[in-house]
């Protein structure tokens, strides 16, 4: 379960040389794009992390963000576990930076009792592929320090901590974030984390 009482820190990442990568799963485990009623899993999923005050909350931000336009949907991506039902979901998302579009990776959630099974970075994954098949490179990530792992993840893709760069409304926060993240990660963890940031 996320720690929230790690303080908040907007934690930009980006990726500029990403390589397919192959997609691993575990045996029955699937990926599929958004299908109809995708949406309440998505809420439910986002509401269990504290994302949304309510579960009707979540569900009107995704069906308001992203059904509006059916060209979105293969980029909505579903982990199914061997019974078919919702374990995870990613999305390829188009943001701005000032004037231009820029891909993001983004709202990434895997249901608590499937964490540690490799479908979080599966998902990355087959979101990280459709951006080179896409040829959308660079791909940015908002993040914030009570995420630790998920910031381990996608360092281990080929991201980089942003010391100032950053994209849509946000601000970067990149030493409040260090400072943070050096409380909670090992030492080696962090001098990962510092040797894989970048102006």
């Amino acid at each position: 379960m996320l720690d929230r009482t790690i303080p908040f820190y907007n934690t930009i990442l980006k990726c500029s040389d990403y390589r397919h990568e192959a997609l691993v799963l575990p045996d029955g485990y699937s990926i599929v794009s958004y299908q109809s009623g995708f949406e309440k899993d998505w809420a439910e999923l986002e509401y269990s992390i504290g994302d949304f005050g309510s579960v009707e909350e979540a569900e009107r931000y995704f069906t308001d963000t992203y059904l509006q336009n059916q060209e979105l949907f293969p980029n909505i991506l579903f982990a199914l576990d061997k019974d078919n039902k919702v374990a995870g979901s990613c999305i390829a998302w188009q943001d701005m930076k000032g004037e231009s579009r820029v891909s993001s990776l983004h709202w990434l959630v895997v249901k608590e009792e499937y964490q540690g099974m490799g479908l979080g970075r599966a998902l990355c994954v087959a979101v990280m592929n459709i951006y080179e098949e896409q040829e959308a490179l660079p791909v940015y990530i908002h993040t914030q320090p009570w995420s630790w792992k998920a910031i381990l993840l996608y360092l281990s893709l080929g991201f980089k901590l942003q010391k100032t760069d950053a994209f849509s409304h946000y601000v970067n926060e990149y030493d409040k974030a260090m400072t943070e993240l050096k409380k909670v990660v090992s030492g080696e963890q962090y001098k990962l984390m510092q040797q894989l940031s970048e102006n």
